[in-house]
């Protein structure tokens, strides 16, 4: 899951019944499952001491016999007011300020910051706008990506805190350079086509662009683990969202990346698009590496009963729906993402304006 958010807390653990180990063993003490045959580990390597099939063929029985009530990952999007510390949203108020504040000096204001200094430099390289949005979010990319890769190991080096701080505050400024450069000169390319005077364009890039923030940003549901208040963990989510897809953000960021191409449609848009899309597929791939280092056998299973491809999962009986699955949406964070994203689309004349005064 590659993500600015790019992007999870302990307390959202959901309780797991014990379960026998499977025929492989893994280091997941929790896992449980519903054998068709009733026989213990030690029995079945008895039984089977040297034919893979039989292995292969249980184990892949044992699969399809997960229930939902044997959830291997987390819940996700849980947020109990009871369980929250206030001092923790205090110092998470003040990392902000302080985040914002060192921001602008070393980056935004152009007295002091590196901002448009860096900008200019990538400007030098090409006279063409594409070449350089396209040049600007491959250097976020390799960024982003490059220091999720090392993630475990720079977490052993420095601590899970530090290389948050490092990865957001590497992060952040390229982020936003992105977004800057795109606001500025979204309308300097080649016009390929022009729909925003065809009846419903309007209408439909604004619900695609709605939909698409519920998927990009599932790292508000741990905002004191982004802020480095809680302790980062790298999380196994398989409710709520990810049961519609496994990589939420690759999805709402595609979506995102479709509806803008088609209202603005040039080609500053579409170089913006082909580099974005791009970043987080190899997020999906990146991303389930990595859980299956951290996780194992517990991320196997949940990658047997999600997918990449929204819906799929649902659609051919490998995700089984409860009957009040709606209930994992009607929560906090959904709720928070739904008010920024309108907040965010009311607010687009201001962040025009102050993008056009960094000149960018």
């Amino acid at each position: 899951m590659a993500s600015t958010p790019l992007v999870f807390s302990s307390s959202f653990n959901k309780p797991l019944h014990h379960r026998h180990r499977p025929f492989h063993s893994f280091q997941s003490p929790s896992l449980h499952f519903k054998f068709k045959h009733t026989f213990h580990y030690s029995n079945c390597i008895t039984d089977f001491p040297s034919n893979p099939k039989l292995l292969a063929r249980a184990s892949s029985e044992e699969h399809a016999e997960l229930t939902d009530s044997s959830l291997v990952g987390e819940e996700s999007a849980t947020f109990e007011i009871k369980d929250q510390k206030l001092s923790s949203w205090f110092y998470f108020t003040l990392i902000l300020g302080v985040v914002l504040f060192v921001l602008n000096v070393i980056w935004i204001d152009d007295s002091t910051g590196f901002g448009k200094a860096f900008v200019d430099s990538i400007s030098g390289i090409s006279d063409s706008h594409e070449v350089v949005m396209f040049v600007l979010i491959l250097i976020f990319a390799g960024v982003h990506s490059g220091l999720a890769c090392f993630r475990d190991i720079g977490e052993k080096l420095i601590g899970e805190r530090a290389y948050r701080v490092l990865f957001a505050g590497t992060s952040l400024p390229l982020a936003l350079t992105i977004i800057v450069y795109f606001i500025n000169h979204r309308y300097d390319g080649l016009q390929l086509w022009q729909l925003q005077s065809v009846p419903g364009v309007h209408q439909l890039v604004w619900i695609s662009n709605f939909i698409s923030f519920l998927f990009l940003y599932p790292s508000t549901f741990n905002l004191l683990e982004v802020a480095a208040v809680d302790k980062p963990k790298l999380h196994l989510y398989e409710t709520g969202i990810i049961r519609i897809t496994r990589h939420p953000q690759m999805v709402g960021q595609v979506m995102w990346c479709v509806a803008h191409t088609i209202w603005i449609g040039n080609s500053v848009v579409v170089a913006a698009s082909i580099a974005l899309i791009g970043h987080h597929l190899f997020g999906v791939w990146n991303g389930d590496r990595r859980l299956a280092e951290r996780y194992g056998e517990d991320f196997e299973i949940v990658k047997s009963r999600t997918s990449v491809v929204p819906f799929a999962a649902i659609l051919d009986g490998r995700q089984k729906l409860p009957k009040d699955f709606y209930k994992e949406f009607l929560r906090l964070p959904y709720f928070t993402i739904t008010a920024v994203t309108l907040g965010a689309y009311f607010a687009h004349p201001l962040m025009r304006a102050a993008s056009f005064k960094l000149h960018w």
